[in-house]
């Protein structure tokens, strides 16, 4: 039986929003950077879009390794 704790979460708007400092605006701007995860259709053909809570979470935790670098600048 999978565990769930290993099973991929999918987040909406409301749930990143939750999670990033800045505004959607802001993030769609980033994303069309390529600096923010771009999210992902939930099915075929459809509108709604979600983001990977492993593409989230590895995004924050690099922004944190990035402040903590210029901090110990």
């Amino acid at each position: 039986m999978n565990n769930l704790n290993s099973t991929p979460r999918i987040l909406r708007w409301k749930q990143v929003a939750s999670i990033i400092p800045w505004s959607r605006s802001y993030a769609y701007d980033l994303m069309n950077q390529g600096l923010f995860p771009k999210p992902r259709k939930l099915i075929a053909g459809g509108q709604a879009v979600g983001w990977l809570d492993s593409d989230i979470d590895a995004y924050m935790r690099s922004l944190a390794e990035n402040m903590e670098g210029l901090r110990n600048d």
